[in-house]
């Protein structure tokens, strides 16, 4: 088992990371309050492993609840309802909640911990490789509205992560190519030998090698910790993070959550910032085909789709990296290097969400 920590001061919490390491109750009884704990999840991991992590938390006084799969249940109806389960089962300040899923479990599952009874303890469990690599840490929580994505939520922080990488061996390969989306943006913000690393080792990650896995998780958690530790309300260095993101929630939002999940529409994202970053003479044409070869590498899509031009610069306005109007972009020096700014070209900016 490898283990990380993101350091906050009194809010700092581990990052396990390692293969069966959800399974008995070791971890789970080190951050714990009380016996009493709720677990969240969803329809598919439930059918696939809810009897298994029931055993494991055998000792605790267990109430489940079990929601539909998908982006569209990130919304206040689906809090009112766990918030409702929660009370109707005696959860109590003193009692914890575990959230056993991927992004969209944790997002809820953590918003739900930060507001009830002004706040519980929370765990963070999660099974799909994009939740292990980046959601899961760092403590944003939030729902949809009709208006954008995450625009109701909190930081909150989890105290603890467990990844077990076993979970991934059951992931659609849909489902953990979108995760990788966000591994490459690791590579690209932050650590030019590892986006080579990923390049290089490409097929070890499809195959799913255990130690390349192990790796993976490892470095894109340490990437992650470290700037949030730095950053961690994103005042600063942290929006980073959000490389190819206002981009690709301006995708997912115009084509109503439905037809790209959020890896894919950050990859899209990626290489839509990756070629203002070109035109703006940042960035080289070959370190560009780079970007979208590996894209294209993990199988995720490069294309933006057919969209408004208009309605996708007003998307992307509503975005909360916005300030005082202005949009607010990541982009590219070079690969390994991301900068902050709402300093490009407009013209240029229309250019690459019309082409």
């Amino acid at each position: 088992m490898r283990t990380l920590t993101v350091s906050l001061e009194d809010r700092s919490y581990p990052i396990y990371i390692g293969e069966g390491i959800s399974a008995g109750d070791e971890i789970y009884s080190k951050h714990l309050n009380s016996k009493k704990i709720a677990l969240i999840t969803n329809e598919e991991i439930a059918d696939l492993y809810l009897s298994e992590m029931s055993q494991s938390l055998g000792s605790f006084d267990l109430k489940t609840l079990v929601l539909p799969e998908g982006e569209s249940q990130k919304n206040l109806e689906t809090v009112e309802k766990a918030v409702e389960f929660l009370s109707d089962n005696g959860i109590d300040r003193d009692s914890s909640i575990i959230a056993f899923g991927g992004g969209v479990i944790g997002d809820i599952t953590g918003f739900v911990a930060s507001s009830y009874m002004r706040g519980i303890k929370f765990l963070q469990v999660p099974t799909t490789l994009l939740a292990q690599v980046d959601s899961s840490v760092g403590g944003k929580t939030g729902v949809n509205i009709r208006q954008g994505k995450n625009l109701i939520g909190a930081f909150y922080q989890p105290s603890a992560v467990i990844a077990d990488t076993r979970f991934l061996s059951t992931l659609q390969p849909r489902r953990f190519s979108e995760g990788l989306a966000e591994v490459i943006k690791y590579g690209l913000i932050r650590d030019h030998g590892f986006f080579e690393w990923l390049e290089t080792n490409t097929s070890r990650i499809l195959d799913l090698e255990a130690e390349a896995m192990a790796h993976l998780i490892e470095k894109c958690c340490q990437i992650k910790a470290e700037v949030v530790s730095e950053d961690e309300k994103e005042s600063s260095v942290r929006a980073e993070l959000n490389f190819g993101h206002t981009f690709g929630h301006a995708i997912e939002s115009l084509t109503d959550y439905n037809s790209y999940s959020h890896g894919e529409a950050v990859a899209i994202g990626m290489v839509m910032a990756t070629s203002l970053s070109e035109s703006m003479g940042m960035i080289s044409s070959e370190d560009k085909e780079r970007v979208k070869k590996l894209i294209k590498a993990v199988n995720l899509p490069t294309k933006k789709p057919n969209l408004n031009g208009d309605d996708f610069f007003e998307s992307m306005k509503r975005d909360k990296k916005t300030h005082d109007g202005e949009i607010r972009l990541i982009l590219l020096e070079n690969i390994g290097r991301a900068i902050i700014t709402s300093d490009y070209p407009n013209e240029l900016l229309m250019k690459t969400i019309s082409d």
